[in-house]
């Protein structure tokens, strides 16, 4: 696994290894990602990731809010409580030399947030375990996410819009579904 584009283009991110088969640890593909940053910096929806505050919730390896960084955003809040999840994030965080906060919980039991909303949110769960609606709407009652953020969901199948979230579209790369939404009112 490698950062993609932006500052850090080609920085190699720590090896996952085994991975950690009980967390269900499966890192989102470089292909994927690519595919996701094109949609989210196609034009369409503006620029949602040059100076965003970044949720990026399951977020394993933490290549996705990582991505974000090397992209131009401003700064990142990892959520993730795998152990083998926690030393991968804080490698990758090392390598690429970024100012990220890890946030140790399960994502359904998100805390309040005390600083600004986000802007733009990954959301990664496990697939098919029924994970992500919990963490969003959790994210959404602790003040998480901004009026208009982009929330770019990767499951097995695609998701339908929660309350309070708009589609704006999906796409199949693989086995993997990107639902992206975004938070309304």
């Amino acid at each position: 696994m490698r950062i993609i584009g932006g500052t850090h283009r080609g920085l190699t991110l720590a090896n996952v290894g085994k991975g950690d088969e009980g967390a269900h640890l499966r890192p989102t593909a470089d292909r994927v990602r690519e595919a996701a940053f094109n949609v989210l910096l196609g034009g369409r929806l503006g620029d949602p990731v040059t100076g965003a505050q970044v949720l990026d919730l399951f977020a394993g390896t933490g290549a996705l809010g990582l991505e974000a960084l090397s992209r131009g955003a401003a700064g990142v809040t990892f959520v993730d409580d795998g152990r083998v999840a926690g030393r991968l994030i804080r490698d990758n965080i090392a390598r690429m030399k970024a100012g990220a906060v890890l946030l140790a919980v399960d994502a359904r039991r998100l805390p309040v947030n005390a600083g600004a909303p986000c802007g733009l949110v990954f959301l990664d769960p496990p697939y098919g375990k029924g994970l992500g609606l919990a963490a969003l709407e959790q994210a959404v009652k602790g003040g998480w996410i901004a009026p208009g953020a982009v929330v770019v969901w990767e499951e097995s199948a695609g998701q339908a819009s929660p309350p309070g979230f708009g589609m704006i579209e999906q796409r199949r790369y693989g086995e993997a579904v990107v639902t992206f939404l975004e938070a309304v009112g």
